[in-house]
């Protein structure tokens, strides 16, 4: 019973946030993101209710399928939070997986070279600082080539992409680096609130990039830059700034999931961290409402896109899935909302049902 209730309250919400997407502007491109999510929230309440288990631990903490999806979408929503910002100045960021990769590289280093199991807080704060500062450096590089050197994003970030591997493997000196530190596992592994300590990483974050692009002209300026980069120039904003600005939040936001990543499974991969995360990211947003051209973003479709993605993968895995086909009824599902999305679609796909209902 409690999994029904459980259920129908999310149904509910979703219901409720459909229905203000319907009636005003502001919640518009939410409309087929939550509709998506709420029939896939729905198929688990008819054929699998237990997905809506909610439990508590002896120590506190909330478990379940649900608290799964929260918790491994929250690398997706930081992600994707730069991803967003960089898209909508018309670029593009593929090189956010070899970032993580080489955060996670930096940070484990600097443990297992101080001890892992005596390493203190000192050492931590230390490899946390090294690992963001290393995700700005790298996010300032990418800029350079597209906002300094006028580089094609596709290009310029295709660069790190490829190389980041190997910069984090001569990192690691092409091993596997394990590490057991109970301050960085508490990154990937701790809880807050009852809630994973990612989840409530991502919550900060998503505040932090709302308040950052809404109440103040930053937001303004990117989607400026994003429509008409010219008439930006001309209107007094420094377009290239804005432009590696937003590469720079990207590779902190790269540089923060890295940590997440490396955190959870306690060892830093340089081959598989982040690996396709990008894609997601991209996803995510693309879902979310936010143009490839560039121009008026959307963090909270992008937010809600994330958070889809991941219910996709955890629907599948739920229902025993193969995981090796996980991502077929992933890239449909992506599909027919990124068509729904699209108001040419809708206009000609009502054209056609006006059309067969005339012939009738």
């Amino acid at each position: 019973m409690k999994s029904y209730i459980i259920g129908i309250i999310l149904l509910l919400i979703l219901g409720g946030i459909t229905f203000l997407s319907g009636r005003s502007d502001k919640f518009r491109h939410l409309k087929w993101p939550v509709v998506a999510l709420g029939l896939l929230l729905l198929f688990n309440l008819f054929f699998k209710p237990t997905f809506f288990n909610i439990d508590i631990t002896a120590d506190h903490y909330l478990y379940g399928s649900v608290i799964d999806v929260l918790n491994h979408s929250s690398k997706i929503v930081i992600l994707a939070i730069g991803m967003t910002l960089v898209i909508a100045t018309g670029g593009i960021d593929i090189s956010v997986g070899s970032v993580m990769a080489i955060a996670g590289a930096v940070a484990a280093s600097i443990i297992v070279r101080s001890g892992s199991a005596e390493a203190g807080l000192t050492q931590f704060l230390l490899a946390v600082a090294a690992a963001i500062a290393v995700a700005l450096v790298l996010g300032t590089w990418n800029g350079f080539l597209t906002a300094g050197c006028g580089i094609q994003p596709m290009v310029a970030t295709l660069v790190l992409m490829v190389a980041g591997r190997g910069i984090a493997k001569v990192i690691t000196d092409a091993k596997i680096i394990t590490f057991d530190n109970k301050y960085l596992n508490f990154i990937g592994n701790g809880h807050l609130f009852t809630l994973p300590f990612t989840t409530c990483l991502a919550i900060f974050m998503i505040t932090a990039a709302l308040l950052l692009t809404r109440k103040t002209a930053l937001g303004l300026f990117i989607e400026s830059v994003g429509n008409n980069e010219k008439a930006s120039k001309y209107a007094g904003i420094e377009a290239r700034s804005i432009k590696w600005m937003t590469y720079i939040i990207c590779g902190f936001c790269a540089g923060i999931a890295g940590l997440m990543v490396s955190s959870n499974v306690k060892c830093a991969d340089p081959i598989h961290a982040g690996l396709n995360l990008e894609l997601d990211a991209i996803l995510a947003t693309v879902i979310g409402g936010t143009s490839m051209a560039g121009g008026r973003f959307y963090l909270t479709g992008s937010i809600v896109g994330a958070i889809l993605i991941q219910t996709v993968a955890t629907t599948m895995f739920a229902n025993d899935v193969n995981p090796a086909i996980v991502a077929v009824p992933k890239a449909i599902i992506v599909i027919i909302v990124c068509l729904l999305q699209s108001e040419v679609f809708r206009t000609k796909l009502a054209h056609l049902f006006k059309k067969g209902g005339a012939v009738k």
